[in-house]
C-alpha cells in the first residue's frame, strides 16, 4: 500500500515538472524562430541550387564562359552571391539561438521555475539591442526579398517566351542579356526562337527548374521577412514585461525596506516601555 502510494506521489510529481517545464516554453520566440530557420533554408538551400543552375543555363545555352584573370564577370558575382548564402545561413542560424535564450529569460514562467530574479540595467540594455538589431535585419531581408525578385522576373519573361513559341507558330522571339544587364553592352549574347540552344532549353528541365528554386527562394526570403516582424513583436512584448518587472522589484524593494524600518521603530519602542517598567 505504502509502495503504490509512493509511485502515486513520484507520477504526480513529475506530472507537475513536466507543466511546469512547458510552461516556461516562450511558444513566441519559439514559433518566430521555427519560421526564421524554415525561411532561411528555403532562400539559401533554393538560392544555391538555382544560382548553379543559372550558370549550367549561361554555359549551355547562352555559350557564356568564364573571363580569365580577376575580371568582375557574371559568373564571379554568382560566386560571391553563394558564399554570402553561406555567410547568412551560419549567421541567422546563430541569431535565432541568441534570440531563443533571449526568449527563455525573458519570459515570466522562469521566475517561477528559478525563483525571483533580479533584473539588472544590463539585461534592459540587451533587450533594446535586440530589439534594435532586429529591425535592422528585417530592412535587411526585404532588401534581400527585393532583391530576389530580380532572377524571378528574368525568368517569368524567359519562361514565357518559350511559352508564347509553342503557342505563335513562326514567331521569332529574342532574349538579349544586355538587357538584363548581365553582360556589357559591347557583348552581344542573344538567343532566339529559331535557334537550336533556345528549342533545347525550352525543352530542358534544367530551366523549369531553376525558375521554381528561385520563386521558392523568394518565399523564402518573405518568411525570413515575416519571421523578424514577429521577433519584433515578441521582443517588444519581452522590453515591456522586463520594464514593467523592474518597476515592481523597485516596488518591493522599497516596500520592504519600510516594513524593515516599521519592525525595527516598533522593536525600539517595545524595549524601551518594557525598560521603563522594569
Amino acid at each position: 500500500m505504502e509502495e503504490n502510494m509512493e509511485e502515486g506521489q513520484t507520477q504526480k510529481g513529475c506530472f507537475e515538472c513536466c507543466i511546469k517545464c512547458l510552461g516556461g516554453i516562450p511558444y513566441a520566440s519559439l514559433i518566430a524562430t521555427i519560421l526564421l530557420y524554415a525561411g532561411v533554408a528555403l532562400f539559401c538551400g533554393c538560392g544555391h541550387e538555382a544560382l548553379s543552375g543559372t550558370v549550367n543555363i549561361l554555359q549551355t545555352y547562352f555559350e557564356m564562359a568564364r573571363t580569365a584573370g580577376d575580371t568582375l564577370d557574371v559568373f564571379t558575382m554568382i560566386d560571391i552571391f553563394k558564399y554570402v548564402i553561406y555567410g547568412i545561413a551560419a549567421a541567422f542560424f546563430v541569431y535565432g539561438i541568441l534570440l531563443m535564450v533571449e526568449g527563455f529569460f525573458t519570459t515570466g514562467a522562469i521566475k517561477d521555475l528559478y525563483g525571483d530574479f533580479k533584473i539588472t540595467t544590463c539585461g534592459r540594455c540587451v533587450s533594446a539591442w535586440f530589439i534594435m538589431l532586429t529591425y535592422l535585419f528585417m530592412l535587411a531581408w526585404l532588401g534581400v526579398t527585393a532583391f530576389t525578385s530580380l532572377p524571378v522576373y528574368m525568368y517569368f519573361n524567359l519562361w514565357t517566351i518559350c511559352r508564347n513559341t509553342t503557342l505563335v507558330e513562326g514567331a521569332n522571339l529574342c532574349l538579349d542579356l544586355r538587357q538584363f544587364g548581365i553582360v556589357t553592352i559591347g557583348e552581344e549574347k542573344k538567343i532566339c526562337t529559331v535557334s537550336e540552344n533556345f528549342l533545347r532549353m525550352c525543352e530542358s528541365t534544367e530551366l523549369n527548374m531553376t525558375f521554381h528554386l528561385f520563386i521558392v527562394a523568394l518565399a523564402g526570403a518573405g518568411a525570413a521577412v515575416i519571421a523578424m516582424v514577429h521577433y519584433i513583436m515578441v521582443l517588444s512584448a519581452n522590453w515591456a514585461y522586463v520594464k514593467d518587472a523592474c518597476r515592481m522589484q523597485k516596488y518591493e524593494d522599497i516596500k520592504s525596506k519600510e516594513e524593515q524600518e516599521l519592525h525595527d521603530i516598533h522593536s525600539t519602542r517595545s524595549k524601551e516601555r518594557l525598560n521603563a517598567y522594569t
